[in-house]
């Protein structure tokens, strides 16, 4: 059973990684926020999933089932609400020829 936890809780911290990755490598805010929502959410989950395992049937893992729940619900709505306040204050999307690399 701590095979499949230490499987979770690293595939979780990997996906993090990719995250931290996501927001350094990326162009502009629009693609940094969707690189970090999808993949920290997922990140987060996965964690919290392999310390359910770990702990068993208890209260402690009735209480991380519900912090599943409010992370599934809040983290898209939370990125969503970052995008579309950004585009509401003129945050303009990256094109190539805005890319001052060239």
């Amino acid at each position: 059973m701590s095979f499949i936890t230490g499987f979770f809780i690293i595939l979780g911290s990997l996906l993090i990684l990719v995250s931290t990755i996501g927001l350094i490598r990326m162009p502009d805010f629009y693609t940094r926020i969707h690189a970090a929502g999808i993949t920290d959410t997922l990140g987060q989950i996965l964690i919290i999933f392999g310390l359910i395992l770990y702990e068993g049937f208890s209260l402690i893992s009735l209480k991380l089932i519900i912090l599943v729940a409010f992370i599934f619900i809040a983290n898209p709505t939370a990125t969503h609400a970052l995008a579309r306040a950004a585009y509401i204050k003129g945050v303009k999307f990256w094109s190539r020829q805005s890319d001052n690399s060239n």
